[in-house]
């Protein structure tokens, strides 16, 4: 059996296989340590390694050795205290962990690992995911992958079907012996014919028996397999459909979100720009930003504009039903949607956000996450979409009361449901 071994090296001259190996092994104690640095790290720092440490009673390997089996003396000198049957104390542990000095024992420190910027995204983001992402673009596909096509007669020695080549190999044996065969068995029975009525050495026997020689020489020169013989599986490209997904964020930067609430919506954004970007390849992010008027902007606008203003949330659903009605067709797009606001607007408008949100964007978005954040009493906004919450099973909401509930709420709002 050939057995191929990538030994490619990474940037630090490691074994990329036996990374991954380690990887695997610990991930359990690699997860905890990436839930441990998400609560010490701001939002803006998680695009980035993190050093993980495994105690290293954790990292032995396991062996088979043999067992100290039968009965065993030993003589320990300078032994002053103990005789023959005492039973000897476990001593006191003399490695610490570094809180206090001592004279005795010996330990081993803890075995650091780093995880690279991809690594500790794909643990960070392992159990998030965008609900109902079903809808697929079936034309203009530009993707495919490769499928089982039959066998072919030609092709490299790694797709050899050995079972399909084995059975074409028997089948030409059996047809180019069976002339052979049938003309054998006539003269061996010719030859038991003449042995009744002639000796061994008369010339007429020995012609059949030369002739039995031959057709078995013959028979015997057929090859057990030839390269006639050979087939090899097939594999063609298919189109792959792709799913396309799209997220709409919309933020209120109206003059009642102060710095503080400004600086929290647009890490909340950032954590889910980031985490998009990383789970999902083909998904456009639309950015919508809004006051008293809405605009569709662009990266670097939403993130790190300081405009103000009044608030009318409706405007900004508005333009969120014009763009989906213009360029994502429900029919070939999955359509999400986050909104973070206070939800301080004005009552007449919010009556109107829940109506705009029940008639044109909630029939045709696969999920809707509304993020207020505010302290204390919730505002009259969170209270008209209770009632679209009640109604539309893909809606939900969340409140976030200070930095250190962003990346819980994230969470919940994104967490991976179980089919």
């Amino acid at each position: 059996m050939v057995q191929i071994v990538d030994r490619r090296l990474n940037g630090k001259n490691k074994s990329a296989v036996n990374r991954q190996k380690f990887i695997h092994r610990f991930r359990s104690q690699i997860k905890k340590a990436v839930a441990d640095a998400v609560n010490k790290r701001s939002v803006t720092d998680l695009d980035k390694g993190e050093k993980v440490s495994i105690p290293a009673k954790d990292t032995s390997e396991p062996f088979f050795h043999h067992g100290r089996g039968g009965y065993r003396e030993r003589v320990h000198p300078g032994n002053k205290e103990f005789q023959q049957g005492d039973k000897i104390a476990r001593p006191d542990e003399g490695s610490g962990r570094g809180s206090k000095a001592s004279d005795s024992g010996e330990g081993q420190d803890e075995f650091i690992f780093e995880l690279t910027r991809e690594e500790f995204l794909n643990f960070f983001f392992e159990d998030l995911a965008l609900p109902n992402l079903v809808k697929t673009k079936l034309a203009a596909v530009n993707e495919t992958k490769k499928v089982r096509a039959g066998h072919t007669s030609t092709g490299v020695p790694t797709n050899i079907n050995v079972i399909r080549s084995l059975r074409n190999a028997l089948g030409r044996r059996i047809a180019l012996r069976g002339p052979y065969m049938d003309s054998l068995i006539e003269a061996e029975k010719q030859l038991e014919d003449l042995l009744k009525r002639y000796l061994e050495t008369d010339n007429v026997v020995m012609i059949v028996r030369k002739e039995i020689e031959q057709l078995k020489e013959k028979i015997a020169r057929i090859p057990f397999i030839d390269t006639f013989d050979l087939r090899y599986d097939n594999r063609i490209d298919r189109p792959k459909p792709i799913t396309q997904a799209v997220m709409f964020c919309i933020m209120d930067i109206s003059g009642s979100m102060g710095p503080e609430k400004k600086d929290i919506a647009k890490r909340f954004f950032m954590l889910l720009y980031l985490f998009l970007i990383k789970t999902y390849e083909k998904i456009q992010v639309v950015f919508i930003s809004h006051h008293t008027e809405a605009h569709e902007v662009d990266e670097d606008t939403f993130f790190y504009s300081r405009e103000t203003g009044g608030t009318v949330v409706s405007s900004a659903l508005n333009l969120m039903s014009a763009i989906i009605q213009e360029r994502f067709p429900t029919s070939q797009w999955n359509i999400y949607a986050a909104q973070a606001s206070d939800g301080d607007n004005w009552d007449n408008d919010s009556k109107q956000c829940t109506k705009i949100l029940a008639e044109q964007i909630m029939p045709y978005v696969q999920y809707y996450a509304y993020t207020e954040i505010t302290e204390g009493r919730h505002q009259n906004l969170w209270h008209e979409y209770l009632t679209v919450k009640h109604q539309w099973d893909n809606f939900a909401m969340q409140r976030i009361e200070a930095l250190t509930d962003i990346y819980p709420v994230f969470r919940k709002l994104f967490e991976k449901k179980n089919a």
